[in-house]
């Protein structure tokens, strides 16, 4: 028996046997590839002292990872449907791997931005080849479990990574969170290589490169526009961004329609079931990505938790995420997608509303009962949307399938962040401002103070060690006899601290009702889109032709794909592509044109 499998899935006349364990092994992959950012969150403080970060520094120390991982996945899911989805999972791993170790390395913001972009490179080449080799490895009776589990194990790292990360900073620098990816890596390297079987696309025709180019072109500014707009303001470069994704967005769409063969079919989008699920990803990792980025900081900050304590508090999210997901692999062949999605969205919405009632006297209680909803929810509402997205895609375009659900993801993620951390930076400054006023805080500590939380227990604290330095220097003048200038600085280290104790409370105060305000903003975010996708998504199943579509998108008997195009590697070539493709279950589908969509 050989170590390495070499025997493509494409080629095996029933279910690979070990396809529970290749199942572990792509959970591993996209397990790391989601710490790697929410691990970052309670990294931040350290790299922010030992690098010298300023704001904007550290804001794309955590983004520079986001933008390349976000713009190259449409291109690299259709050069790993092309060549090898197995093979783009063993790079990613290992320019992820790579560029972690060079993040431990480095002393400089420049050279830690430079090596989090190598680690996004990677991880768009594991995201959607992790969506493609589940797809291509389960039969599809059993897709819809095996996503299920995928989505659970986002959920989980989603919480894991400030835990790992919290138990790492314990003992060692910031260093270690880049470090700890490396053995994981090399982990699922050689998982991929004994338990994973190669996966490519049964007709290989030339990638659409220029279709790939414009999406990098797109997304890439779109992300861009979002990270720099709202938090550095809208100049040049932010305007210019906007400009630059809207006409890259037009050429994408206008050369996509007139393609034979495009990266992805944008005619897809048009089909209620492929656009509200779409849609329904994003807007909860908008919600979800926004309530974590702010959560964290008030665990951290204003509830004065360490790294580790913030991650262990996180844990509540991680176990309803499991709990979400078994609950969905249940109800929804039972009640259809719609329905569970809906409930997924509604049960966010409600999450953040029960985030509005926060102030200065919560206490960590007060969020047990919100993670534990929002994790439900996670769970409930993302496996069947995921689950429809790979459904719409023909075997062959498997890994663009990925890509486009994962680009959903991280469109949300990177608009929730952005959009949530605005509405919290403008709702804390203003209530600052208020809580402040008439304090005697001089504008320039004011100011500082309003840059963010730990910018404002930090003049806090510099008004408390001023406050004792004067103790101190009116005990050594108690001591040389002179009463009268002890008693001045006396009064004067008083009124200090008191201040130090004022401005500190004030800071919490403000920092509460920001995360009350920006809850209530996402709350109707996600209230509104909650809408939105219950009218997209169908009730019943449609029928085309005969080809039946069912709530949960498995696809049951044989089906057969037919289609007439171009080759374009070999010259013109009018032929006809049959794939079939059978399945467990009772029913006969056709498909004609290009690919299946699911409607």
């Amino acid at each position: 028996m050989r170590l390495v499998i070499h025997e493509p899935v494409e080629r095996m006349d029933r279910p690979y046997a070990r396809r529970w364990w290749a199942l572990l092994v792509l959970c591993l992959s996209l397990l790391i590839i989601v710490m790697a950012n929410t691990a970052l969150t309670v990294a931040a403080p350290d790299m922010t002292r030992d690098l010298g970060l300023s704001s904007a520094g550290l804001q794309w120390v955590i983004d520079g990872y986001t933008v390349p991982y976000a713009a190259l996945m449409l291109l690299l899911g259709a050069i790993g449907d092309k060549y090898s989805r197995r093979g783009a999972l063993v790079l990613g791993l290992v320019v992820f791997g790579g560029g972690a170790v060079a993040g431990s390395l480095v002393d400089s913001s420049a050279g830690v931005i430079a090596a989090r972009a190598v680690m996004g490179v990677g991880a768009a080449l594991i995201m959607p080849a992790t969506l493609s080799l589940l797809a291509a490895t389960f039969p599809r009776a059993e897709r819809a479990k095996a996503i299920t589990l995928w989505t659970a194990t986002a959920g989980l790292a989603i919480a894991a990574g400030p835990l790992v990360a919290g138990a790492l900073l314990r003992h060692h620098g910031w260093s270690a969170t880049f470090l700890i990816n490396v053995p994981v890596a090399v982990v699922a390297i050689v998982g991929a290589l004994v338990l994973v079987p190669p996966s490519r696309a049964a007709h290989r025709h030339r990638v659409d490169h220029i279709g790939g180019l414009l999406s990098v072109v797109w997304i890439g500014s779109l992300v861009y526009m979002i990270i720099e707009g709202p938090h550095f303001g809208w100049g040049a470069r932010a305007v210019t961004a906007a400009v630059v994704a809207g006409l890259g967005l037009v050429a994408f769409v206008v050369w996509e329609l007139r393609h034979p063969r495009p990266v992805v079919d944008v005619r897809r989008f048009a089909h209620r079931r492929f656009a509200g699920s779409n849609l329904a990803v994003a807007l909860f990792f908008l919600a979800v990505f926004g309530a974590f980025y702010y959560l964290t900081q008030h665990l951290q900050f204003v509830l004065g938790y360490d790294a580790l304590d913030t991650g262990v508090r996180m844990l509540p999210l991680a176990g309803a995420v499991f709990a979400g997901s078994a609950l969905t692999g249940y109800l929804t062949p039972r009640v259809g997608m719609r329905v569970t999605v809906t409930a997924g969205m509604v049960g966010g919405t409600a999450a953040l509303a029960l985030l509005t009632r926060v102030d200065a006297a919560s206490s960590y209680g007060d969020f047990v009962l919100p993670l534990v909803v929002l994790g439900l929810a996670i769970g409930l509402a993302l496996s069947p949307c995921t689950d429809a997205i790979m459904g719409a895609f023909p075997e062959s375009e498997l890994g663009v399938g990925g890509a486009v659900n994962d680009t959903s993801l991280e469109l949300g993620g990177s608009l929730g962040i952005a959009l949530l951390g605005s509405v919290l930076a403008g709702s804390y400054s203003s209530h600052l401002a208020d809580a402040t006023k008439g304090g005697g805080l001089p504008a320039g500590a004011l100011s500082t103070a309003q840059d963010s939380v730990g910018a404002g227990y930090a003049v806090a604290q510099g008004i408390g060690d001023k406050a004792r330095q004067l103790g101190e220097q009116a005990a050594r003048a108690g001591h040389a006899g002179n009463t009268e200038k002890a008693a001045q600085l006396k009064e004067q280290s008083g009124q200090l601290t008191h201040g130090a104790r004022q401005m500190a409370d004030a800071v919490g105060s403000s920092f509460s009702d920001a995360v009350a305000h920006t809850s209530m903003v996402g709350a109707v975010i996600l209230g509104v889109g909650t809408v939105l996708v219950a009218v997209l998504l169908p009730w019943k199943e449609r029928v085309t032709g005969t080809t039946a579509e069912t709530g949960t998108t498995a696809e049951t008997g044989t089906g057969t794909e037919m289609g007439t195009g171009t080759d374009e590697e070999g010259g013109a070539a009018a032929g006809t592509e049959v794939e079939a493709r059978t399945g467990s279950g009772a029913g006969t589908g056709v498909e004609v044109g290009r690919s299946a969509v699911a409607r």
